[in-house]
């Protein structure tokens, strides 16, 4: 592999936690999963909510969930840069020279708070009654701080989920109802380092490792190699 086109994300990284094989067949051969069933509402509700996001941030004031659960934090206020952070194609970067690598994120939203520190703001669609914050969420806000660090900016080593819920209990009406929450987690971007490079280095060699013993994939294929 052209180790200059290593370029791994959250998403990466958290494959190559779930199953190192699948990960370097993936990054270093192209050899995907199967694509999961697309969540075409949840790109949706994404959508608007940045766009109502922008809106509070265009008139400098605070979002309404914010005030409501007494976050101390403005939105970030410098559109321009935030859109290239939430572009899939640019994000926010940190180019590592020794491993001549880049781990990149793009966020949804950026918290600023007393003294510029800056802290991801992720938004989060679920059905279920009762949210829940995956270890890939945590992986997520903990990749997002450390960029945030390395491009020079403070944090308060805090992340931010919003948490938007489908109401079943108030029927439809042409509306679909959501309930609206916020999860403050602690992040340890520290060990990210350390994560990176590892990835990296199983990029770098001429044949993968073996499969993580829980990888539903590896199962799969084990079984089906019996017909």
């Amino acid at each position: 592999m052209d180790n200059k086109k290593i370029q791994l994300s959250p998403s990466s990284l958290n494959l190559f936690l779930e199953c190192p094989h699948c990960f370097w067949l993936d990054k270093s051969q192209g050899i995907k999963r199967p694509a999961p069933f697309p969540y075409a509402l949840n790109m949706a509700v994404d959508t608007l909510l940045k766009q109502e996001f922008d809106s509070y941030r265009a008139k400098n004031e605070p979002h309404p969930l914010l005030k409501i659960h007494n976050i101390p934090a403005k939105l970030f206020s410098n559109q321009s840069l935030l859109n290239q952070w939430r572009s899939n194609f640019k994000g926010i970067r940190y180019y590592d020279f020794e491993l001549d690598a880049t781990l990149f994120g793009a966020v949804d939203d950026i918290l600023e708070f007393p003294g510029n520190k800056l802290a991801p703001l992720d938004y989060k669609s679920t059905g279920s009654r009762v949210p829940t914050v995956y270890d890939r969420f945590q992986l997520q806000m903990d990749v997002y701080t450390f960029l945030l660090e390395k491009n020079g900016y403070s944090t308060p080593r805090k992340g931010y989920l919003a948490f938007y819920i489908v109401d079943k209990g108030n029927g439809f009406n042409d509306r679909l109802p959501f309930k609206k929450e916020i999860h403050e987690i602690d992040v340890d971007p520290t060990y990210v380092h350390n994560l990176f490079k590892e990835a990296v280095s199983v990029l770098k060699r001429e044949t993968p490792p073996p499969h993580s013993p829980d990888c539903q994939y590896h199962k799969w294929l084990s079984q089906a190699s019996k017909f």
